[in-house]
């Protein structure tokens, strides 16, 4: 292992590519750790455990990703291990990287992922895997687990899509699933052990020992065999499997306040998608909306104490100098303390430039003091908000517990304190779905127009409804249900843009984006697929699939023809469709049956039954437990305020300063 830079070869193509700023790493936060900074054992043993931590899509969306950020901190803190980052080549660096013959490097250090010990993988969606492959192949890293050496590193797979790495298991070594902080310590301390035992059992017995844990999942410690039809028939553990758990555990950090990551935020060189600074207010969501897989996985709630975000906030800004913090969660607004937050954090930098914000809130747990609180140093953007579903009866079929006068209430307050504008987002193909359902999209958003213009006065209103094609995911209860398919969806979001165009009193008002149907399908066939989806994957690469998260770089028929060729060579009776739109039962045996979420099976199919009988489930934050399973089975519990403190002003800056001094010079 070398851990040399690379970048006296890379910067002759810098000037030859777009964007060649996303490349050269220095961002302000970023770290450079010396190569052998865990020193050596008694025989010479280096024991230095180095991680490669890759978003596997663009700088600009990988950057701001809070848990690759997380991960790099939490390990670079410690003394013997060294943490970098990497992100997808632009298939204009790519083609000069193979001429040139530059390897796969990492922005801090520009060192070859392949010198690493680990090349780890946060995928928050499915249509990374072609981004991975590349990566693997401009790293000089066998793609096939199985032909990799000792100086090959482990490729492990992290992030909400490892929940079912089935469609993957051929290219990665290992998969962790659930909370990342404590699960790459432990796996820097067992690598770090086998390097001063001088690497016993080689490669495998690593892998042994990482898969003994019972919370890292090496797929090649498990076999599955197939019914003639093409279902599962069983997964069950290989001969060398000694001692590995048959079902895989997901990790859950509990106090939040003990990790407050990152301290030291990265701030990007080149634009991101997100120019702020972020900082996670709480983690799980209890909601129990049916479609949402992060909801569904991230169980029990944990939130952080007001006290703890405000240091983090703190101390964030003074290491970044953003004016922009965004306060996140899957639903933020649901936070205990959320209004005494909002309102400390505001009268702490009343009179700066640092803006508040909230990237996710339902619509019954906004208010307009709420926003008026965030809004205060005169910022204000327009308001999202999601019902999801067009229709009442959608909405308990997806357990989303909004009321059409809810929304129309909360969008009355909001024109009324002054907002011009609300965006609102739906799915479209959700189950037991009819064009009535979609349709009801645009008289919603004609009552919006309409209530908008009347509380304000004004005809400048406006409001815009997003639609994105829904995709069951597992460990969700619509993990069983068909997907609409391609055809299906557009047909059904024509329809609506025909209504809404229609509309001469309110249409022009209204603005429409969707995607079409076929992204959807190739989501659905990664994510609830299995093993031999993997086969369609590296097909697709070959073929010159890259991106496929951009629109200007999906083809929808590319995925198609390949994945045609090969289960047409398949021994089982399988398709595209027999993965999408195929409905299972309740007795199948899913791909991610082994991995442990915490949600209990029977309950998943229970919750399902009651969103066929339209029945509403309610939070059990806030009522008796529903036996999800989680935190009986993890040893957890939901953890929420209040804490019954307030976030004193401790750094006034500002006006708020000015208003101190005088109130002080008055007595």
């Amino acid at each position: 292992m070398s851990g040399e830079s690379v970048f006296h070869d890379l910067e002759p193509l810098l000037e030859q590519v777009n964007k060649p700023i996303q490349y050269v790493g220095g961002e302000l936060n970023a770290q450079v750790k010396d190569w052998n900074c865990g020193g050596y054992g008694a025989d010479g043993q280096e024991l230095t455990t180095r991680w490669a931590l890759m978003y596997p899509d663009a700088y600009e969306v990988g950057v701001p990703n809070q848990g690759v950020m997380i991960l790099y901190e939490v390990l670079n803190e410690r003394d013997d291990a060294l943490a970098e980052r990497t992100y997808s080549m632009w298939p204009d660096m790519e083609a000069k990287m193979r001429e040139a013959g530059v390897p796969q490097f990492t922005v801090d250090g520009h060192r070859s992922v392949r010198d690493f010990d680990v090349l780890g993988m946060s995928f928050s969606t499915e249509l990374g895997y072609t981004n991975m492959l590349t990566a693997l192949d401009l790293g000089g890293i066998p793609l096939h687990a199985d032909e990799r050496t000792i100086d090959d590193p482990i490729v492990l797979a992290g992030g909400h899509s490892a929940f079912n790495p089935e469609p993957i298991a051929d290219f990665i070594d290992a998969a962790v699933i659930g909370d990342g902080e404590e699960a790459v310590l432990l796996i820097t301390d067992i690598i770090k052990e086998w390097k001063l035992a001088e690497r016993p059992g080689g490669r495998r017995g690593l892998l042994l020992e990482l898969a003994r844990t019972g919370s890292v999942y090496v797929p090649s410690m498990y076999e599955v065999d197939y019914l003639p039809d093409g279902r599962i028939q069983r997964v069950v553990l290989s001969e060398e499997a000694h001692g590995v758990p048959w079902r895989v555990a997901k990790h859950t950090v509990m106090d939040l306040d003990e990790w407050p990551y990152p301290k030291q935020p990265l701030v990007p060189m080149a634009e991101s998608v997100h120019e702020r600074m972020s900082v996670e207010i709480f983690r799980g969501c209890t909601r129990g909306c049916r479609f949402c897989q992060a909801g569904m996985i991230t169980r029990p709630v944990r939130e952080r104490s007001i006290t703890g975000i405000g240091e983090m906030v703190e101390k964030g800004l003074a290491a970044t100098g953003f004016e922009e913090v965004g306060l996140l969660s899957l639903s933020s607004a649901d936070h205990t303390e959320i209004a005494e937050i909002s309102k400390g954090l505001a009268d702490r930098y009343e009179g700066t430039q640092t803006g508040l914000s909230l990237p996710s809130t339902r619509v019954d747990a906004f208010n307009i003091d709420l926003a008026n609180e965030l809004t205060r140093n005169g910022r204000r953007s327009g308001l999202t908000f999601a019902p999801e579903g067009g229709s009442e009866r959608i909405r308990k079929v997806i357990n989303k517990m909004v009321s059409e006068d809810d929304l129309i209430n909360t969008v009355a307050a909001a024109y009324g304190a002054g907002w011009r504008q609300v965006k609102l987002y739906f799915m479209c193909g959700l189950p037991t779905e009819t064009d009535e359902d979609v349709l009801q999209i645009a008289d919603m958003a004609r009552r919006v127009i309409e209530t908008g213009r009347q509380v304000s006065g004004r005809k400048d209103i406006r409001c815009t409804v997003s639609i994105g094609g829904f995709v069951p995911k597992p460990h969700t209860p619509f993990q069983w249900c068909a997907q609409l398919s391609a055809e299906a969806t557009d047909e059904r979001l024509k329809k609506l843009k025909d209504a809404i165009r229609a509309d001469k009193k309110f249409g022009s008002s209204i603005g429409m984006r969707y995607h079409d149907g076929k992204p959807g399908i190739v989501e659905g066939l990664l994510s609830r697929g299995d093993r031999r989806v993997g086969a369609v994957i590296e097909a697709v690469w070959r073929d010159g699939g890259r991106f496929d998260g951009w629109s200007e770089h999906f083809s929808y028929e590319r995925w198609m023809e390949q994945a045609d060729a090969v289960f047409a060579a398949s021994e089982h009776p399988i398709d595209v469709d027999w993965y999408t739109t195929r409905e299972r039962g309740e007795l199948e045996v899913l791909p991610w049956d082994h991995l442990d979420s915490g949600l209990d099976k029977d309950w998943l199919w229970q919750d399902w039954q009651d969103a066929l009988s339209e029945e509403e489930v309610d939070d059990c934050r806030w009522t008796p437990c529903f036996d999800c399973g989680v935190c009986p089975q993890m040893d957890t519990d939901i953890q929420i305020g209040p804490t019954g403190k307030t976030l004193l002003p401790l750094t006034v800056l500002g006006e708020g300063a000015k208003k101190l001094a005088a109130a002080d010079h008055a007595h």
